[in-house]
């Protein structure tokens, strides 16, 4: 398997390609801006005040997983970053890993080993993942399969093939249990971790996707317990809120039933460094969204 990696002239001089910051700092979803251009989309981020973001490379114009992506492209976007002294935390790899279709599984891997390659010249060397589900049409759908043994063997293939692409690439990728995925519990990312022993492999905590009305009035519970489980191994946390009703999407930070506050603790006993990277809800928010966070600061 040929991996092609290459990175910015500043990587290569050995400048870094992520600077930690305190867990005070946030970010946001590129993706939150749907503008004409990847520099509007920018823009847009610099006016709510923000310097952190996961990047989408469809905010470029340009597939999530490319089929092929030139340095000069690279550089090209990197710079736009530069001009705004943006930073990119994180950048979205997140394609189905178990779809049923074994052609559309291996396109998206194909794709993720051109993202690995040319992650570092983005600015970050931090992958999101997910761990997939065998729903053919929704990777954010759950599907009664995927509690199966075979899936969790797919899982598991895929998720050693990407750790391969992690250390040829040397970057890091970040899976995050999700209820609607084969990783749907801090549990069952113990078990992937200790499967894989990777240090190209990590979680991306967000705490919305560990709760479900069965769970919610042991919210706290549940956190302390992923925490206890796979604090050691985050290496990247995301932010959204969740209805009482199990719902999210479109709804403003602390307009739900999330304990933000409780989250906060969490991170920092772990000694989570990155900015929390927020997301979940539409433009007309960001600024409510934000306001909330720093408020609990």
């Amino acid at each position: 398997m040929l991996v092609v990696c290459f990175q910015s002239e500043k990587a290569r001089r050995g400048g870094p390609f992520l600077t930690a910051c305190g867990i005070m700092d946030f970010g946001i979803f590129a993706k939150t801006f749907v503008r004409p251009s990847l520099e509007q989309v920018l823009d847009a981020v610099v006016e709510q005040g923000l310097r952190h973001i996961q990047f989408n490379l469809s905010s470029a114009d340009l597939p999530t997983l490319p089929a092929e992506l030139r340095e000069a492209q690279c550089t090209s976007i990197h710079e736009e970053f530069g001009k705004r002294e943006l930073r990119v935390t994180a950048i979205s790899g997140t394609f189905n890993i178990i779809h049923p279709d074994p052609h559309l599984r291996a396109q998206g891997l194909a794709g993720l080993r051109v993202l690995a390659g040319a992650a570092k010249a983005l600015g970050t060397d931090l992958i999101t993942l997910s761990t997939g589900t065998r729903d053919p049409e929704d990777l954010w759908r759950s599907h009664p399969e995927n509690d199966s043994p075979a899936a969790w063997r797919e899982m598991l293939a895929s998720m050693e093939q990407i750790a391969q692409v992690g250390e040829e690439c040397g970057v890091r990728f970040v899976f995050e249990p999700e209820q609607a995925n084969v990783v749907n519990s801090a549990r069952k990312a113990r078990q992937l971790l200790d499967a894989l022993r990777s240090r190209h492999l990590g979680v991306l905590i967000d705490p919305a996707n560990l709760l479900s009305p069965e769970n919610m009035r042991i919210s706290r519970d549940v956190l302390t317990e992923a925490f206890n489980l796979v604090g050691g191994e985050i290496m990247l946390a995301h932010a959204k809120d969740i209805s009482a009703t199990g719902l999210f999407g479109n709804l403003a930070l602390g307009k739900g039933v999330l304990d933000f506050a409780h989250y906060f603790r969490l991170l920092k006993s772990v000694g989570y460094k990155l900015p929390v990277i927020a997301h979940g809800f539409s433009e007309s928010e960001v600024a409510e969204s934000f306001g909330y966070l720093r408020s609990l600061l």
